[in-house]
């Protein structure tokens, strides 16, 4: 079997709210999802999705070579584009191929990915993830009973903007989940929008009234430093990771015990987060994925390893012509049986419905907020939209 080429498909995903974080939001709650179908000579096609960057850059690393080389084939593509680097939005696009290629390799065993890849069991845990920053509070209790439907028993809330409003919101995704656990598990993701002492302050403030579990991303993701510092000085474990493209990244962190809680961005793929997740677990760590709704093959890879402690689950559904052969209950996710990753797509259905919709918009979560770190003291008050209280 060898590779001959590829097609990009541009559907999108609806996710029936406004979506962002600290940084922004994107209120239609509509965002562009990127499928590429990877071919070969023997009518066999793996499908990816996540980014299309760089695609012609990369795609000659993989033509004519057999899928079923997946590890030494991510590792072609690494060298593909070493001089300029392979960081950003090009580790998307090795991303995406990355998981075409495993999706390819376990469709030509006759076997789903998570058992090609060693799992035992198909149940992945998970915590429930809104997005929320945008989200009134009734809103927020909406969502957060929805995934309490599903058996959930943790939740992440997007805050780190006003530390009162954050503990009155935290309050309210701890009330929907108590009906799985008296004791749900909470976190805080401040999407690397404070200086270490605004952390240490703000945790410090929410911990008076919530245990936390775990505060993600509170400083810039390459502070090895501030976030060992951060750790020590509170309860909370430290979360970040998610935004490291390359394992190489993560030497310093882990070097320097700055990491309590190691994530891996699922838009970053399958290989990155088997290799990220055995770095870890040699430094006897558990390891995350972020964002399933990016790439959900990433939950096989979960189902595989053996430190991982709970994936991120943004949304029930799935992109517009797209089927996920999976279930959302008991707080996790059931893996099917389907040879490869699980994913069909209807490419008629695709073409009848696509609408448009960017993660890249300028009041969006991907725009850094321009005096991100820079303040004084908590804004008296922060609406639902972030209007107020500039980080």
């Amino acid at each position: 079997m060898k590779i001959t080429g590829y097609r990009v498909l541009r559907t999108h995903r609806d996710w029936g709210r406004p979506i962002g974080d600290v940084n922004g939001h994107i209120a239609s709650g509509i965002t562009e999802v990127p499928v590429v179908i990877l071919e070969t000579d023997d009518g066999l096609t793996g499908i990816g999705t996540g980014s299309d960057h760089d695609l012609d850059r990369l795609f000659p690393a993989l033509e004519g070579e057999d899928p079923r080389g997946v590890s030494a084939l991510y590792d072609r593509m690494l060298a593909r584009v070493f001089k300029d680097g392979h960081g950003g939005a090009t580790f998307g696009g090795i991303a995406t191929l990355d998981m075409a290629l495993w999706d390819l390799k376990a469709k030509a065993a006759g076997e789903p990915l998570w058992r090609l890849l060693g799992g035992r069991d198909r149940f992945v845990s998970g915590y429930a993830s809104g997005l929320d920053i945008a989200l009134d509070d009734e809103a927020l209790a909406e969502f957060y009973a929805t995934m309490a439907d599903r058996g959930f028993t943790g939740g992440k809330l997007k805050g780190g903007r006003d530390s009162a409003a954050d503990i009155r919101r935290l309050g309210i995704v701890a009330d929907a989940l108590r009906v799985n656990s008296p004791h749900p598990a909470l976190m805080l993701d401040a999407n690397e929008s404070w200086n270490l002492k605004q952390a240490v302050r703000y945790v410090t403030a929410v911990e008076e009234h919530h245990d936390l579990t775990w505060v993600e991303e509170p400083l810039r993701r390459w502070d090895a430093v501030g976030h060992a510092r951060l750790s020590a000085s509170i309860k909370a474990a430290v979360a970040t990771g998610e935004n490291l493209t390359g394992l190489e990244q993560y030497r310093t962190l882990l070097d320097q015990g700055a990491v309590d809680i190691v994530q891996s961005g699922c838009i970053w793929g399958i290989t990155h987060f088997l290799r990220v997740a055995y770095a870890a677990h040699a430094r006897d760590l558990p390891v995350s994925p972020v964002g399933l709704t990016a790439n959900e093959a990433v939950a096989h890879a979960a189902a595989a390893v053996p430190n991982h402690l709970a994936s991120e689950v943004q949304d029930l559904g799935a992109p517009l012509g797209i089927t996920i052969d999976r279930e959302i209950s008991d707080g996790g996710i059931v893996l099917g049986d389907s040879p490869g990753h699980g994913l069909t797509v209807d490419e008629d259905a695709i073409a009848r419905g696509r609408r448009g919709g960017s993660w890249l918009v300028p009041e969006g979560p991907h725009v850094r907020s321009r005096r991100t770190g820079l303040r004084l003291a908590d804004p008296h008050s922060a609406s639902a939209d972030g209007s107020r209280g500039e980080m």
